[in-house]
């Protein structure tokens, strides 16, 4: 095998006897990267004025070569910190849009802002919002921005709280799609029975499938359709969600995941039909709360299968608390009549609560024990590992 011979500037007597200050790093990468800067007024305002990193700077400022006045520059920065915008939002906004750092303040910022101000966004989350969704501020008002908006409040309504949580999620809804391919496939799924509060919800949690090619959205529906919902089911926005959120390698993944722990093809199957949302748990998630369902509390599979809700139980938040709080409880006999885990999980929040409160001999514990809920897995965990 025949070996390369490094020049005598890169053997390691030459690295262990070199010594450079960190500082001089800096400076010479500092130096060597300003020297190529196309526009070295920007890159300086940028990273002295408004904290911009180096990298981001240089970007911007070799991007923008030809701008030679910076007039629109500070006119933009001081709009946007006059509405509480911190540097860091102003970076991450021209980072996403560049082009907004010079732009028209009061013809093409302030009317936009405004739209958005009379929503209900105001300070602080107007920053948070626009340093990730600053491609709308280069949107039409009048053409993208008003029919777009109007366009999700006719399936919302008023509220404009999932109004933005559309667009947090999803802001292709108002900077890129077109009016016609949105209304198309809501009419669909109206037409396929998703109206009033579930058309609502469908658009607040995936915004996504109203944004889908008309094509592929009816390969989905099909898909669901195929696997045993009916189009007049008030299951079938479930099933959609899910099957919108998953690929079919992905859906398949955790049907074998399943089948590791007995259960068959047509289980899985029932257990997505009856809550589609199943799911979405992650494998991870997915397999750890199985595992405790089986093993900890000696549930039959069958009960999962029948009732795979309990699939969507948070072990650390719900399910291992009432689980030690019941262990206590029968540990001292309190019961008159046994009261099987199954039983305790259904209960709300609020009625879990109030049965602790029949045992006032022992509340202090029992709450302690269930409030402590956190504190407690995590300190297993650790013993555990």
């Amino acid at each position: 095998m025949q070996t390369l011979k490094l020049s005598s500037i890169f053997s390691t007597s030459y690295f262990l006897n070199f010594s450079l200050k960190p500082k001089s790093f800096i400076f010479i990468f500092s130096y060597s990267r300003s020297t190529s800067v196309s526009n070295p007024p920007l890159f300086n305002y940028l990273v002295k004025n408004l904290d911009f990193t180096e990298t981001q700077a240089f970007s911007i400022s070799n991007r923008y070569s030809h701008v030679k006045s910076l007039k629109k520059a500070y006119s933009v920065a001081n709009f946007f910190q006059s509405l509480g915008f911190s540097n860091a939002q102003i970076a991450s906004a021209v980072h996403v849009a560049p082009h907004i750092l010079f732009a028209d303040v009061e013809k093409k910022l302030r009317p936009k802002i405004k739209l958005f101000q009379d929503l209900g966004l105001v300070e602080p989350h107007l920053g948070k919002f626009f340093s990730k969704n600053s491609t709308l501020l280069t949107c039409s008002l009048d053409k993208k921005l008003i029919p777009s908006i109007q366009f999700v409040k006719k399936i919302l309504g008023n509220n404009n709280e999932d109004l933005f949580k559309v667009f947090n999620r999803c802001n292709g809804f108002l900077a890129r799609d077109d009016m016609l391919k949105l209304s198309r496939n809501l009419e669909y799924l109206e037409s396929c029975g998703i109206v009033g509060s579930q058309l609502s919800k469908l658009l607040t949690r995936q915004p996504r499938i109203f944004r889908m090619r008309e094509s592929a959205l009816g390969d989905l529906v099909t898909r669901v359709v195929d696997m045993g919902f009916s189009i007049d089911s008030r299951m079938l926005m479930h099933a959609i969600h899910t099957l919108s959120c998953l690929s079919e390698q992905t859906f398949q993944k955790k049907c074998e995941l399943l089948k590791t722990f007995g259960f068959s093809d047509n289980d899985c199957l029932v257990m997505f039909r009856k809550i589609p949302g199943v799911f979405r748990v992650s494998e991870e998630k997915m397999k750890l709360r199985i595992e405790f369902f089986l093993n900890v509390a000696k549930f039959d599979k069958n009960v999962l299968a029948s009732r795979p809700i309990l699939l969507m139980s948070s072990l650390e938040d719900r399910v291992i608390p009432r689980y030690r709080v019941l262990q206590i409880i029968k540990s001292k006999k309190l019961l008159k009549t046994d009261r099987s885990f199954l039983y305790i999980l259904d209960f709300t929040e609020r009625k879990f609560l109030e049965f602790i409160s029949r045992f006032p001999d022992d509340v202090e514990e029992l709450l302690m024990a269930y409030k402590t809920r956190i504190l407690h897995t995590s300190s297993s965990e650790e013993e555990n590992t």
